[in-house]
């Protein structure tokens, strides 16, 4: 079996393959300073808690965007695992053609992203969008070249700032909503929020679509833990949330480990 595990800037997702099988998956906070003990723990008592012996776990495979928890990381799978952690980042086969002018400024998640979405649909044009912290675009043309991106706040990121940055606009709960001009405070918050991350995802993915691909079919991947929020508009012609998860099993694969 293989641990997989996306560290964010909020949180880890995590899930255990079987195989091509996603036997299940977790999310935890992350921590400046959690340590190995701490995870090793966490990551054993989860195992439990599900039937799992610790001893299967053959091996980890982990995408990072927080470079100052990686070693402690590290140091939970060769204490609790005995296993070194095959890490996303320069340097690894991805089967991608990455464009950016710096390749290694790519997030390891939007790389790991990228190699699921080329895998699972080979030969098309895609447009990922992912929901978390920032949400970001990656466009990926048939021949998987990796194209570039955009990186924009998040849902909570622009929730916060609107909290912290006034006096009296409240926290609210982030949620689809129905009605386009509301009647309250809390409710216009919510409004803005849906309805504005919703002018912005149709307006960037049919720009990329008629700028980069010139009426090329595209299909257009919505993952990310928002993603469900904006399932039933329309824009994304599927919606996985596991994406990242899928892309670091496969990536072992690609490195032969």
């Amino acid at each position: 079996m293989i641990l997989t595990m996306d560290v964010g800037n909020s949180q880890i997702f995590g899930g255990i393959f079987d195989g091509d099988k996603l036997k299940f998956r977790f999310r935890k906070a992350t921590k400046d300073n959690f340590t190995s003990d701490e995870l090793g723990v966490f990551l054993k008592g989860l195992l439990r808690e599900n039937e799992i012996d610790s001893k299967a776990i053959s091996q980890v495979a982990l995408c990072s965007v927080v470079p100052d928890v990686v070693h402690s990381i590290r140091n939970c799978c060769l204490k609790y695992f005995f296993i070194d952690p095959f890490i996303l980042g320069p340097g690894v086969k991805t089967g991608l053609n990455i464009l950016y002018k710096n390749p290694q400024e790519v997030g390891s998640d939007r790389i790991a992203n990228a190699v699921a979405a080329t895998n699972m649909f080979p030969g098309e044009n895609l447009i990922i969008i992912d929901f978390g912290t920032a949400n970001t675009f990656c466009v990926v043309s048939k021949n998987k070249e990796y194209m570039g991106g955009i990186i924009l706040p998040g849902l909570k990121i622009s929730l916060d700032a609107l909290s912290s940055k006034t006096a009296k606009l409240p926290t609210v709960e982030i949620v689809k909503c129905k009605e386009l001009v509301a009647r309250s405070t809390s409710e216009s918050i919510q409004s803005g929020l849906y309805f504005g991350n919703l002018a912005i995802l149709n307006y960037l993915t049919e720009k990329i679509k008629r700028e980069y691909f010139q009426g090329q079919p595209v299909k257009v991947i919505g993952t990310g833990g928002m993603a469900r929020l904006f399932e039933d508009e329309m824009i994304f012609d599927e919606t996985i949330p596991d994406l990242v998860l899928i892309g670091l099993n496969i990536s072992l694969l690609i490195n032969n480990l």
